[in-house]
């Protein structure tokens, strides 16, 4: 029997791609690799969308997308995991941050959805 963690619950019914977690936020990333640059592009299925410069090759789209997280959230490499998604372009992100926080960045990044 697999060890399921507690269900997150939803910190901001603005963004779907984010959920409460007992150690910050919990965001759904849908990478897309190979861009000309890192950015926000969008929400799609549920999930923020956000290009990558970097390969999807040797964990090199995972590393810059942790490192862009966590820059742009002003928050310590440490302060950004990965839980699930190594080897898929969807992932769960562990920020350990308030969620309130994770909701007001993605504000600044892309028009609150309707």
């Amino acid at each position: 029997m697999r060890f399921l963690p507690p269900p997150e619950t939803a910190a901001d019914s603005r963004w779907p791609c984010l959920s409460a977690h007992p150690d910050g936020a919990v965001l759904l990333v849908a990478a897309v690799p190979n861009a000309r640059r890192t950015e926000v592009a969008g929400l799609h299925d549920g999930c923020l969308r956000l290009r990558l410069a970097a390969p999807a090759i040797e964990g090199r789209a995972n590393a810059a997308l942790l490192a862009w997280l966590a820059a742009s959230l002003n928050l310590p490499k440490r302060g950004v995991q990965l839980l699930a998604g190594d080897s898929s372009r969807r992932k769960r992100v562990l920020l350990h941050c308030p969620a309130p926080q994770v909701a007001d960045w993605l504000a600044g990044q892309w028009p609150v959805p309707d």
